[in-house]
């Protein structure tokens, strides 16, 4: 996807700062749609289907957090917050909850150029197609994953919804079956730069992963805790290009 189709939706309350800003991205080849608070935000997702979600958290009403939340378990949407610096405990709880990124306020628009360029290409959709994942599908223990359309199939055929978080992270652990990922790599692979600071995201991440994928959550046999490690996807996991309709 090249930036000039890149669809960016703005959820901000401060004006000042929101119509600046969505100029200066639009600058850049970015199409941007503004939004004043969570409810005019839900109003323009009835129609429109950003890329990706710039989000304060802070607005009057419903605030980012909640908003967040809908967006991914709804939307599976890439979600970048703006926040101030006050809110160290609202960005980790947005993190926990599948936010992609934070950028702290005030901040140099560049800074937010290179961190959206940098979601989008964690979730396959500002790389150029040779970068992308290839189209063939993961299976693992009777599940498949299509990674082009993100979409997680059980042993029965039902399609399971995933979060954004929890697809990046489900791809990581099958791209290194048997293998055990310590905390920092997995949030190297799943959230980027500065998510060291969150071990507990990891964490949250696996734990809603392990209530789709698992039998029993509270006993998982795919996703195992690696005691003083991290985790280990205890499956085989092979890759195949589905036949053409």
């Amino acid at each position: 996807m090249n930036e000039e189709q890149v669809k960016l939706l703005l959820v901000d309350d401060e004006a000042s700062l929101r119509e600046p800003l969505a100029e200066y991205l639009s600058r850049q080849g970015f199409a941007v749609t503004q939004a004043a608070d969570a409810s005019k935000a839900r109003a323009v997702l009835i129609d429109e289907v950003p890329d990706l979600v710039l989000l304060d958290i802070m607005m009057p009403g419903e605030d980012g957090l909640s908003l967040c939340r809908h967006l991914i378990e709804s939307r599976n949407l890439p979600v970048i917050f703006l926040t101030a610096k006050a809110e160290s405990t609202d960005r980790i709880v947005g993190l926990e909850i599948g936010a992609d990124d934070y950028v702290v306020k005030p901040f140099e628009p560049r800074e937010l150029v290179a961190r959206i360029r940098s979601v989008l290409r964690r979730a396959g959709k500002g790389a150029p197609a040779a970068e992308t994942q290839s189209e063939a599908h993961y299976e693992f223990d009777g599940w498949q994953l299509d990674p082009l359309k993100r979409r997680l199939t059980d042993p029965e055929g039902t399609i399971v919804p995933i979060s954004s978080a929890e697809f990046r992270l489900l791809v990581a652990l099958l791209d290194h079956p048997q293998q055990v990922m310590d905390r920092d790599r997995l949030l190297d692979l799943v959230q980027g730069r500065e998510a060291h600071l969150f071990d507990r995201a990891v964490d949250n991440q696996v734990s809603r992963l392990r209530r789709k994928i698992e039998e029993d959550s509270r006993d998982p046999k795919l996703i195992q805790t690696v005691w003083g490690g991290g985790y280990r996807l205890a499956c085989e996991v092979r890759r195949a290009v589905p036949e053409s309709d």
